[in-house]
């Protein structure tokens, strides 16, 4: 896909996360609460602080080249997600947000 609207990668991430939905009632026989997807966003977020901090040669890791750009974009993921777990619009939340934010601190 290239240069993809925000909407159609809201819905790429639905489809993504019903696929892993598939995968959770067949190995563990259920789907994944709203809980536990906020537990797995989480995660990568903290993985993101020290993927950050190895790249910036501030903590010692070996092979992490490439996790980095791949966790944000999954914590990016996991934010759709979630906003569709929970009924957020989440491209008019985002919207609002930075334009309050921006007249506030830009001006």
């Amino acid at each position: 896909m290239t240069d993809p609207t925000f909407k159609q990668l809201l819905a790429q991430a639905e489809r993504i996360r019903q696929g892993y939905h598939r995968l959770e009632e067949q190995h563990h026989g259920s789907r994944w609460t709203v809980e536990e997807d906020a537990l797995a966003f989480l995660t990568d977020a903290a993985l993101v602080g020290r993927l950050t901090m190895a790249q910036q040669q501030r903590w010692p890791a070996s092979n992490s080249e490439g996790q980095l750009e791949h966790k944000l974009a999954e914590c990016v993921w996991w934010l759709m997600v979630l906003a569709k777990r929970t009924d957020i619009d989440l491209a008019a939340e985002l919207d609002k947000f930075m334009g309050e934010t921006e007249s506030r601190v830009c001006r």
